[in-house]
């Protein structure tokens, strides 16, 4: 049972150039480079036809998202409630792992941030909308590289459902946690990084 209950939002704290940066930095879509190399949005197709349903999540032949450096070890699944961010005011990061993020139910936004300092992305945010369909999974994955911060909010109005297929066995001394007020994460305007900001751009500009 989730009994987890989002923070209340004040959209007074959050200004349009805040927003404007949220909306910049969303990807919603899969296609085109990413704003952060070694992130790969790869699109999904689900097949319909008058029983139902099918959608392929992973294969062999899909070279950007598998292969000698991205093989499948494990899979699993994990609810959110609605509002909730994992972790509300910390960022994760692996050292090894790289995540390969779905949702199947409901909507989350997966914050990316680079601090790799030989990265000609560093110091950039990427957020991705994991929006599943009312018939299937949302039409893209996206992939977390190493050494990458990242977490999500769902921003849905019911919970949110993700997959994730590391390519490694869970390991808790790859697992890391770095308090954003350790890591410095702004938008581009400037503003300090918040799940709360992402909530907002959907409270008030969102769908």
């Amino acid at each position: 049972m989730i009994d987890t209950v989002a923070p209340a939002l004040d959209l007074s704290t959050f200004g349009d150039a805040t927003l404007d940066a949220i909306a910049h930095s969303l990807v919603t879509s899969a296609g085109g480079p990413g704003a952060i190399p070694d992130v790969v949005v790869h699109g999904l197709t689900t097949h319909r036809d008058p029983r139902g349903t099918l959608t392929e999540l992973l294969r062999a032949d899909w070279p950007d998202v598998y292969g000698p450096e991205m093989p499948f070890q494990q899979v699993y699944t994990s609810m959110t409630a609605p509002g909730v961010a994992r972790d509300i005011d910390k960022w994760h990061v692996h050292q090894h792992q790289t995540d390969r993020f779905y949702c199947v139910a409901g909507r989350i936004v997966v914050a990316i941030a680079d601090p790799r300092p030989d990265s000609p992305s560093r110091g950039r945010v990427m957020l991705v909308e994991l929006a599943a369909q009312a018939d299937g999974p949302a039409p893209m994955l996206v992939t977390i590289p190493p050494r990458t911060l990242h977490g999500f909010v769902v921003t849905s109005d019911g919970p949110a459902t993700l997959l994730n297929f590391p390519n490694r066995i869970y390991d808790p001394s790859d697992e890391g946690r770095l308090p954003f007020a350790e890591a410095g994460v702004t938008f581009a305007d400037g503003s300090p990084f918040s799940y709360d900001a992402v909530r907002a751009w959907y409270a008030t500009r969102g769908r």
